[in-house]
């Protein structure tokens, strides 16, 4: 795989069914060069074994879902001025509607059970900012006050000045009249006058400082469900309350608290009205993050402060992967199962049984079921993203146009470390004896995990005729919460164990692999811990160091999640944390190093490459510097297309100097 193949990588959304089962939907996305940026439409197939067709032929529309009746499909799309917001078409396809006009754009959105209403969540700026006032620009706005612990959001910017809060708008008629820009007069009247778009009013359901995060109504319809989010005074708590909002303007109702201890993810309803959640516990202090025990919950009862009852233990199923989400099918429910790089999908009943419907070499992403049909979203070694039917396979063939630019298929390894712990992973190696060059890949998280689909950074390495080495070690998702916490407070020992002993057992195990001639690199953790190794161990001819958490000490300060991170993982001992700090041991590099970070970076923000390339170059260390202008810490997943596969060229060209494949 080049790097321009990037465009041949299409990923399935969260898919949608019809009531009947009749039909899905779903949106596709994929990296387009020309465009710049990810495009991607809504896509219909017949059940059970249709051809699927486009729907729309918007830029990058997303997020359909049918509504209650099956007629119609709402789906999120920029409107004239390029902000997200719903719009409504006819299931069998047409010109769509928009239905709302939020300043800010639309985030998540829900249709009432009677198909009559949506209800949404949209950020509200505060007056003076982010173009309330035509012709201010931002330079020009007054200073923010802060007074919390959060006042940021990677991808986002800053979050106390625009809280996101609920609303619900009236479902526009598909097949009614359009609107028509109306004609100037002769006395000069509707002149520069624009059409309406939407043909109802949002009401605003909540307000105040506290945003709300995803709408869900309850059965009856009376109530939305959301979670919110309030900016803590003093310290970061991850416990988060239920409320469900009357559609009437009445109030709300707490379903439940935060002092109950949970922080929810998901939540969805039964058609029963039982209230279903993904949530976890984080603890007595409120940031026990590391490893979380996600698990399904009911709640049994009317909206109500009610004792949420658990169905799966979080010891033996990991409900965390992100995008997770809950179905309900009759009086069970579909979730998604994170394990050794594979996702499944399991149903489990309100008795708390599990049963497996998907796994194998695939990653479930996303499902939908009417009746007892089923669709999923997944990838697979040979696709990023594919619809599936449960007992009937495969609906899509996205992968045929990734399949051509894929190099070889990864070798599954599971290699025994020096304290006779099993490390899992992979080896990618070129076509032909070798022994070609390694390069070693470390992922992010620490709570990740490296998985089975087809990935593009392995890929473009293989092509230029290096082998690859990556794992999941102690500290990664997948293999149970005890090898997810094994490095809570000790950040760079079994973790750096682990990577060195599966790269040093896969090289020994096999004659296409140069020891000799090895690179390191990663991102995020990933990049904390290629700057962690590089200080200990020197036989790396070259490192790529990318949005590395690189000084805990100054991440607390200016990470989005600096008020809590850190806390967990390195402790907030001085000493605690230098012992775990690539900056504390930056003199000891000597591996020429490239570090790579985006401008926008929030989760791992762009001072903690600065100061650790300066460093770097201070001490005389060869070292180079690539800063990606716009972009933020999704820059290698979601960033404008041209900036990857310019990223990709700078790896390529770092790789050339400092490990050339011959």
């Amino acid at each position: 795989m080049r790097a321009v193949d990037i465009t041949s990588l299409t990923t399935v959304g969260r898919p949608s069914i019809a009531p009947d089962g009749a039909f899905s939907v779903f949106a596709t996305s994929r990296p387009d060069l020309d465009a710049d940026r990810n495009v991607g439409q809504i896509w219909r197939i017949d059940l059970p074994d249709g051809e699927p067709r486009r729907l729309t032929r918007g830029t990058a529309d997303a997020e359909p879902q049918v509504s209650p009746d099956g007629g119609r499909i709402a789906f999120v799309r920029g409107d004239a001025d390029g902000t997200p917001q719903v719009f409504v078409l006819p299931a069998t396809g047409g010109e769509p509607v928009q239905a709302t006009d939020a300043r800010s754009g639309v985030g998540s959105y829900a249709w009432s059970p009677d198909g009559t209403r949506i209800a949404f969540t949209a950020r509200v700026p505060e007056q003076g900012r982010y173009g309330t006032v035509e012709g201010r620009s931002a330079d020009a706005e007054s200073p923010r006050r802060i007074t919390g612990v959060r006042w940021h959001a990677n991808g986002l910017g800053y979050i106390g000045d625009r809280p996101s809060h609920v609303f619900v708008v009236d479902a526009p008629d598909a097949g009614a009249e359009p609107f028509y820009t109306p004609a100037p007069t002769a006395d000069g009247e509707n002149a520069g006058a624009k059409a309406k778009r939407v043909a109802a009013d949002a009401v605003a359901l909540t307000s105040g400082a506290a945003s709300h995060h995803g709408v869900v109504f309850t059965a009856d319809g009376s109530h939305v469900l959301t979670v919110v989010d309030e900016i803590e005074h003093d310290r970061r708590d991850l416990r988060t309350p239920l409320i469900a909002v009357a559609v009437d303007g009445s109030g709300s109702v707490e379903v439940i608290a935060r002092e109950a201890g949970y922080s929810v993810d998901e939540v969805a309803v039964a058609a029963d009205g039982t209230i279903a959640m993904l949530a976890s516990r984080p603890g007595a202090s409120g940031i026990d993050f590391i490893a979380p025990d996600v698990a399904l919950y009911v709640l049994d009862g009317p909206v109500s402060a009610v004792v949420p009852r658990r169905l799966t233990d979080p010891e033996a199923t990991d409900l965390g992967e992100v995008g997770s989400h809950i179905t309900p099918i009759g009086a069970d429910f579909l979730v998604q199962n994170r394990t050794r790089g594979r996702v499944e999908l399991l149903r489990v009943t309100r008795d708390g049984d599990v049963s497996v419907l998907v796994d194998g070499d695939v990653e479930v992403g996303g499902h939908a079921a009417a009746g007892e049909r089923i669709v999923y979203a997944h990838a697979t070694p040979r696709s990023l993203g594919e619809l599936s039917l449960v007992g009937e396979g495969a609906l899509t063939a996205f992968g045929d146009a990734t399949e051509r630019s894929i190099v070889v298929r990864p070798e599954e390894r599971e290699i025994v470390g020096r304290d006779g712990y099993p490390v899992h992973g992979w080896v990618a190696v070129p076509a032909g004896e070798g022994p070609f060059p390694v390069i070693l890949q470390i992922h992010g998280g620490p709570y990740a995990s490296y998985g089975i689909h087809v990935f593009d950074e392995t890929q473009v390495l293989v092509d230029a005729g290096y082998a690859v080495v990556y794992c999941n070690p102690r500290g990664s998702a997948g293999y149970g919460r005890a090898h997810g916490r094994s490095i809570r407070g000790a950040m760079g020992t079994l973790d750096l164990a682990d990577v060195l002993d599966f790269l040093d057992g896969v090289v020994d195990g096999d004659d296409r692999l140069d020891g000799a001639r090895v690179g390191i690199q990663g991102g995020s953790y990933g990049g904390y811990l290629t700057a962690w190794t590089i200080a200990h161990d020197h036989r790396f001819a070259a490192a790529i160091v990318e949005r590395g958490f690189l000084d805990p000490v100054s991440f607390q300060g200016t990470s989005d999640i600096g008020s809590f991170f850190g806390d967990e993982y390195v402790g907030t001992d001085p000493e605690d944390m230098a012992r775990q700090s690539p900056m504390a041991v930056v003199g000891a590099v000597r591996t020429p190093t490239l570090v790579m970070h985006s401008e926008l970076d929030f989760r791992c923000p762009l001072e903690q490459a600065t100061r650790y390339y300066t460093a770097l170059k201070r001490q005389g260390t060869e070292a180079e510097m690539l800063i990606f202008p716009g972009e933020n810490h999704e820059l290698t997943r979601s960033g404008r297309p041209r900036h990857r596969v310019e990223r990709f060229d700078a790896v390529l060209d770092w790789w050339a100097r400092h490990l050339p494949a011959g």
